[in-house]
């Protein structure tokens, strides 16, 4: 196992005490008040965790939030990173690894993303079925520590049917319309071009973002289920005039309660 993730580990587990993690919920652009729902939390700034880079995009505050939500106990990432922002992609797989190494078991995912899909407009949530890896990047590139994971990762169901059928049912019970669709990754930061876009619905894809896959990637190699849940913050491009990154997080923030009904009903279902 490398020393940045033995770090990592040590650093989580001096921390947390008595409070291992069963679920890591990561935080998207805009969404870190979420973790505001955590009871009584433990607030670790990513500074004090070796292995956890710094995020420099607005809207993702930065610290690992430790706590109970709905009788689970959470690990919550108030921002993730993003290789747009000259991350290596193996430094983006060391905090997911760390936490599966505490107890985590299963990775919720939220991110922005725009919708290729007029029925699917801004204020929107989309749960994932799958992905397209545009970028063709992967954090799991090199040389592969058979103690994490296989060298070779099955990704047939990269986002668990048992948890989408829990989402599924937990947006039900909150009365909330929980779009389902196929989320593409792009690397940023610049927005897509309209030729892209018209290229990705060709592709089969629904939402569009700049994250997301890297930890799925990780969190299936390491043997971690998946489930994520897209905010729609806006049309693609060609679908809408103008893009902008304050656009995403007041779309965000639109959609956030939403997301504080669905997640807490969804983990009291697991």
């Amino acid at each position: 196992m490398n020393t940045s993730l033995d770090s990592a580990v040590a650093d989580i587990k001096r921390h947390m005490k008595e409070r291992a993690p069963e679920i890591a919920i990561i935080l998207g652009s805009g969404l870190s008040d979420f973790a505001q729902n955590v009871e009584d939390p433990l607030v670790v700034p990513y500074q004090e965790l070796a292995g956890f880079p710094q995020s420099g995009v607005a809207g993702h505050v930065g610290n690992l939030v430790l706590g109970e939500l709905c009788g689970r106990k959470v690990a919550c990432l108030q921002g993730r990173w993003h290789a747009y922002e000259g991350h290596a992609l193996a430094d983006i797989a060391t905090p997911i690894r760390a936490l599966q190494q505490v107890g985590c078991h299963t990775l919720v995912s939220t991110c922005a993303a725009g919708s290729l899909r007029e029925n699917m407009p801004p204020g929107s949530l989309m749960m994932l079925t799958d992905h397209i890896n545009w970028t063709g990047l992967s954090p799991l590139v090199g040389a592969n520590d058979e103690r994490l994971g296989p060298r070779f990762t099955d990704m047939s169901q990269a986002y668990d049917h048992k948890l989408q059928a829990l989402l599924s049912q937990a947006a039900a019970a909150e009365d909330l319309t929980l779009h389902q669709g196929v989320y593409l990754w792009c690397l940023g930061p610049s927005f897509e071009t309209p030729a892209e876009i018209r290229a990705f619905g060709v592709l089969g894809a629904d939402a569009v973002g700049m994250s997301t896959v890297p930890e799925t990637l990780v969190a299936r190699h390491c043997g971690m289920r998946v489930a994520a849940v897209a905010v729609i913050t806006n049309y693609a491009a060609g679908m809408q005039s103008g893009l902008s990154h304050e656009q995403t997080l007041a779309g965000a923030a639109e959609a956030a309660p939403r997301l504080t009904r669905l997640l807490p009903n969804f983990l009291s279902r697991l």
